[in-house]
C-alpha cells in the first residue's frame, strides 16, 4: 500500500471510531455524585485522589478532606492545599500506621473520630447550600481492613450520601462490600518499586 492509501484507511477508521463514540455518548445524560474507590497494592491511590481534588478546585468546586492515617505527616499535598483555604477543608485525623502507634485502642479511637468528622462533612451537604462538592476519605480502607469501624455502617452511610456529592475512598485492601457499592473502582497494580527492589527510601515530592 502507498502512504496515501495507508493514511486514507487510517482516517476512515478514525471517522468510524468517532461516530461510534458519539453514538455512545448520546445515551449518557445522567448526572450524579460518584462513590469512587482507589485500592490495590501499587503506589498512587492517594496521589490519584488528590489529583481529582486539584481538578475539582480548578473547576471552582469545594472539597473536604479527611485523612484517616496520615495525620502526623507533613505532606506536600497538604501544604499545597492550604493555599486554597477558601475552597478546601482538610482534617488530618490519623496518628500514623498501626506499626507507628503500636496501640490498637488508640488507633480505633482515632478511626472513630475521623469517621465522625467524615459523617459530619457529608451530612452538611444534604441541604441546598452544601459546603462541599467532593469529599476525600483518605486511607479509610486501611481502618476498615483492621475492622476499626463497622463495615456495614460505613457502606450504608456512603450509599445514602447526597445525590450530587462525590466521595473518594483510598487505601489498599478495599472490602468487597465497598467495591460493590462504588460507582468507580480503580486498582493500582505494583510492577516495580524502588523501596523493595533498590533499597531507595521514600523520596520528597514523590512519596510525601
Amino acid at each position: 500500500m502507498t502512504e496515501d492509501e495507508i493514511n486514507a484507511r487510517a482516517n476512515e477508521k478514525a471517522r468510524n471510531r468517532k461516530a461510534a463514540r458519539e453514538k455512545m455518548l448520546a445515551d449518557k445524560t445522567k448526572e450524579k455524585g460518584l462513590l469512587i474507590v482507589h485500592t490495590g497494592k501499587g503506589k498512587g491511590k492517594s496521589t490519584a485522589a488528590f489529583g481529582l481534588v486539584f481538578r475539582a478546585l480548578g473547576n471552582n468546586m469545594r472539597v473536604g478532606v479527611v485523612q484517616f492515617v496520615k495525620g502526623k505527616w507533613e505532606t506536600g499535598e497538604r501544604v499545597a492545599l492550604e493555599k486554597f483555604s477558601d475552597q478546601v477543608t482538610i482534617k488530618a485525623m490519623g496518628e500514623g500506621f498501626t506499626w507507628d502507634t503500636q496501640d490498637r485502642a488508640r488507633d480505633i479511637a482515632a478511626a472513630k473520630g475521623a469517621w465522625e468528622m467524615a459523617k459530619e462533612m457529608i451530612d452538611a451537604c444534604r441541604g441546598p447550600d452544601r459546603p462541599y462538592d467532593m469529599i476525600l476519605l483518605d486511607e479509610l480502607n486501611i481502618v476498615l481492613r483492621y475492622d476499626y469501624l463497622p463495615l456495614d455502617e460505613v457502606v450504608a452511610f456512603l450509599d445514602k450520601r447526597p445525590e450530587m456529592l462525590h466521595v473518594i475512598v483510598t487505601g489498599r485492601n478495599a472490602k468487597p462490600d465497598l467495591i460493590e457499592a462504588a460507582d468507580l473502582v480503580t486498582e493500582m497494580t505494583q510492577v516495580k518499586h524502588p523501596f523493595r527492589e533498590q533499597g531507595v527510601k521514600a523520596q520528597l515530592g514523590v512519596e510525601f
